[in-house]
Order: C-alpha cells, then sequence, then structure tokens
C-alpha cells in the first residue's frame, strides 16, 4: 500500500507590527503575535499544536478504550537554546487526566501512541529536541 501525501496550505496576512492572521484559505483564523499581545506567539503556538495534537490523540484512544476523560488539562513548557535559532531543546508536558475507570497503564500507553506513532507535531519537531512526559491520573503523579 502507497502511502498518499497530503499537502496543505496556510495563508499568513500580516496585520501590523509582528501580528499575522493566519490559517487555511476560507478557513478559521488565528491571530499569531511575535510580541505575545495580541495573539500567542509562533513559539507559543508550536507547544499549544503539540499539547492539542498529543491530547486529541490520547481522547480518541482513551475514548475506543470506553474510558474517555471526564477533564483532562494538559500542561507544557518549552527550554530553548539562547543562540539563533532559538529553538526548543527540551519539552516536558504534564498529562492530567481525571475519570472514572481510566487504567493508569492505558493511559501511559495512550500517550506513548500518541507520541511514538500518531501525533504529527512531535514527528515535525528536530529529532534531539528532549520530549518528557508526565501522567497525573485523578491527582496522582505516575
Amino acid at each position: 500500500m502507497t502511502a498518499v501525501t497530503r499537502t496543505l496550505q496556510i495563508r499568513a496576512e500580516w496585520e501590523g507590527e509582528h501580528r499575522f492572521a493566519t490559517g487555511r484559505p476560507d478557513g478559521p483564523v488565528a491571530m499569531l503575535d511575535g510580541s505575545a499581545v495580541v495573539g500567542q506567539s509562533p513559539m507559543d503556538a508550536v507547544l499549544s499544536a503539540l499539547a492539542a495534537c498529543s491530547g486529541i490523540d490520547v481522547v480518541d484512544i482513551l475514548g475506543k478504550r470506553r474510558t474517555p476523560p471526564e477533564r483532562f488539562t494538559i500542561e507544557v513548557v518549552g527550554t530553548r537554546r539562547e543562540e539563533m535559532p532559538r529553538r526548543y531543546t527540551a519539552i516536558e508536558l504534564r498529562f492530567m487526566i481525571d475519570g472514572a475507570g481510566i487504567d493508569a497503564d492505558q493511559a501511559q500507553r495512550a500517550i506513548a501512541l500518541a507520541f511514538e506513532k500518531y501525533c504529527s507535531v512531535v514527528a515535525t519537531l528536530a529529532p534531539d529536541t528532549a520530549v518528557r512526559t508526565v501522567l497525573v491520573l485523578n491527582g496522582e503523579e505516575r
């Protein structure tokens, strides 16, 4: 079976200063602001995209196991280089999941699958970016 290449198009319209309205043509728009005044900075958006991408996978995997989360928050901390380009060198994500019947091993497995197989954003990061995940299930760090 041959993999199909999917092409996406994004348009970024300059709004002055360091601000760009960005999104798919004829689709929803997000404001990115290099000064982080009226929107996320581009580097904030990278962390947000990583959290959302992996979070979607975790929700889907737990849902398929019939143990969907009741509450789910992801906190992300990124460490950047001092020199240019100031890319992320390390990222830590805390997956705070609450819900009845969620097995810790299954939640850990869902997170691992998101990062090893499904999340396109993590696969797009530089290969030497250290990514660490922490599970907090029903208030208890695992």
